[in-house]
């Protein structure tokens, strides 16, 4: 890579996360540098959940000789971790667009200029795959991908149930659904600061599934509209066979509890930044200075935004005993209780998230403090 092209502004980063697929990703990288229109304004980021296959030398030699720059991220790998790598790559990314490609999806050449003529402000754009035949897909070579047409590829089935997906996206829009049409992690562009608004990905999400179902919500929840782009480019899924990880039903994944919970922030904790409790807006009940419990939270809370009383913040405290209400506008409403009390059925039902601890514990409530949301 030459040091003119490192420093050349860039306008769209291609983040592909891989994992032990490196026929797969040689082919995408071979299809986003043959984009129609791809300049000095597009880069390619490899993000690596920890392969051990030789990927770091494939997406090394690409580096070389493809004509965009090529850049590489890793991470040892400990389990299924798609929200953390993604959101290395997006550390990484120089450009003001982001977009999300899986490393067994090819890229049609006017993919990303598809991208780049439909964004547009507080808009991310949603695709989809379409899924090639075991025949095709193992006909595919990097070398030949210049003379193919990839679009011959893809079987009149998917053409229409990609059609269908994006019929109902509209429709979702049109009725305002409040979580639909949904985002795929694995085909989406959105503006970098979009992205950096809601905190990126939530890395508490480990193992197979919802971590792009958690920011389509989080994303809405910050005022950007999701727009599926399948009318005029999709992505292209090479045939591999089933993650061993994946479950067989969206319900049945490991992280469909987490997902579900109530009192999710706009932006999360744990993602492209660690947001310990002073990064954090509290409101905290008028009476917090009448019991222990209330005191240990003040002092912990001490150097954290506050919030005035009724006036918005993102985690509103209710302690028991006390006798406060839920009052201001709030996206996690906690509920503090002390071992030996008890709270009226109706603070319960307001609670998003309730927590016994005992009002010496201030190591407990500090846990709390730090993970709630």
């Amino acid at each position: 890579m030459s040091a003119s092209r490192r420093t050349d502004a860039i306008d769209v980063s291609v983040l592909v996360n891989t994992y032990r697929k490196p026929r797969h990703l040689a082919l995408v990288l071979e299809s986003i540098a043959l984009q129609d229109q791809v300049g000095q304004a597009v880069e390619i980021v490899v993000a690596d959940d920890g392969s051990d296959d030789g990927t770091a030398e494939l997406v090394a030699r690409a580096a070389a000789t493809l004509p965009l720059p090529v850049r590489f991220t890793s991470q040892p790998h400990a389990g299924f971790r798609l929200a953390r790598i993604r959101n290395a790559a997006a550390r990484l990314a120089r450009g003001l667009y982001l977009l999300f490609l899986d490393g067994d999806c090819m890229l049609a050449p006017g993919h990303v200029a598809a991208h780049v003529a439909r964004r547009r402000a507080g808009t991310a754009l949603i695709g989809y795959c379409a899924r090639l035949s075991r025949q095709a897909s193992d006909l595919l070579v990097p070398e030949n991908l210049p003379v193919t047409d990839l679009a011959t590829l893809v079987p009149d089935a998917e053409r229409r149930s990609l059609a269908r997906r994006h019929r109902k996206a509209w429709w979702h829009n049109a009725l305002r659904h409040a979580s639909k049409p949904r985002l795929a992690g694995g085909d989406f562009g959105i503006w970098r600061e979009d992205f950096v608004r809601v905190n990126g990905f939530d890395e508490r999400f480990v193992g197979w599934g919802q971590e792009d179902d958690d920011l389509g919500l989080r994303l809405r929840a910050a005022g950007v509209r999701l727009e599926s782009i399948l009318d005029r480019t999709c992505s292209l899924h090479i045939w591999h066979p089933t993650d061993p990880t994946a479950a067989a039903r969206w319900r049945d994944g490991p992280n469909v509890a987490y997902f579900s919970r109530r009192g999710r922030l706009t932006a999360c904790r744990h993602g492209l930044e660690s947001r310990p409790p002073r990064a954090v807006s509290w409101g905290l009940p008028a009476d917090a200075s009448d019991t222990e419990l209330g005191r240990s939270l003040t002092r912990l809370l001490a150097d954290c935004p506050r919030a005035e009383p009724r006036q918005p913040c993102e985690i509103d405290v209710v302690i028991r005993p006390g006798t406060e209400e839920f009052a201001r506008p709030a996206e996690c409403r906690l509920l503090l209780i002390e071992d030996a009390a008890d709270a009226a059925a109706a603070v319960r039902r307001r609670a998003d998230r309730i927590a016994c601890v005992a009002a010496d514990d201030i190591a407990g409530l500090a846990t709390i403090l730090a993970e709630v949301g």
